[in-house]
């Protein structure tokens, strides 16, 4: 579990290893990260694991105490609704705006990537196939070409990766978000903007609603009206 050597990769590296624990749950809400075990199991010294505490706090993944360290922010309910609505609607404006330059390189990188999360699906790899799956919604934003967009969606999706992670706990809800991957996929190579705006956001919230029983929130009872409505994507395949 070591990161790389170089410091800059290192640093990258611990700050990526800490946020999967977050967002596999291993660091939970409320809890305080134990810098003397981290440092053993990742073979570092305080100094690059405190750099990378302050880079998470500028994320609000953490936050920082005086006396007690590096604590995992708690998030509540309705922050987490607010957030993934919004994310919904950035990826669904994505979507539409790049169906008007994204470049046949670019699909083909997107249907390179869909085939690898496949794999990792098939071989049961959540933690290999979350990561793809990030890829993916990043390549996606990027192909949007609009710099302001993505800048907001990188920064909701680092702050909430708990909360997307969780959505794929559920077996059924898993294989279902492979499925919607691969109309995402079909309606970025027809170039279909109004379909890929609406396949886009029901991907997210239809996750959300599994994902937020999974982290304690209970069902989607009480989410916001638009969680509410949105119809799944279920009824559009």
């Amino acid at each position: 579990e070591h990161p790389e050597s170089s410091p800059q990769a290192q640093h990258i590296g611990v700050i990526s290893w800490i946020r999967d624990r977050i967002a596999d749950g291993e660091f939970a809400p409320g809890m305080r990260i134990p810098e003397r075990l981290v440092c053993e199991r990742l073979g570092i010294s305080r100094t690059p694991l405190r750099e990378a505490f302050k880079v998470l706090a500028a994320e609000r993944l953490l936050t920082l105490y005086r006396n007690r360290g590096a604590v995992v922010t708690p998030v509540s309910a309705k922050d987490a609704d607010d957030a993934m609505q919004l994310i919904a609607t950035l990826e669904g404006m994505a979507g539409e705006l790049l169906c008007k330059q994204i470049t046949a390189a670019e699909i083909t990188a997107l249907q390179t990537l869909q085939q690898t999360m496949e794999q990792q699906f098939e071989a049961r790899d959540l933690l290999g196939y979350f990561k793809t799956n990030q890829a993916i919604h990043s390549r996606i934003m990027q192909a949007a070409n609009n710099g302001i967009l993505l800048e907001t969606h990188q920064a909701l999706c680092n702050r909430f990766v708990r909360y997307r992670f969780a959505g794929n706990r559920s077996e059924e809800r898993w294989h279902k978000a492979v499925l919607e991957h691969q109309h995402i996929l079909m309606a970025i190579e027809d170039r279909d903007a109004e379909r890929l705006r609406y396949l886009m956001q029901a991907h997210v919230l239809n996750g959300w609603r599994i994902a937020r029983v999974h982290v304690g929130f209970g069902d989607h009872v009480g989410c916001g009206d638009n969680i509410n409505n949105l119809t799944t994507l279920d009824s559009a395949l």
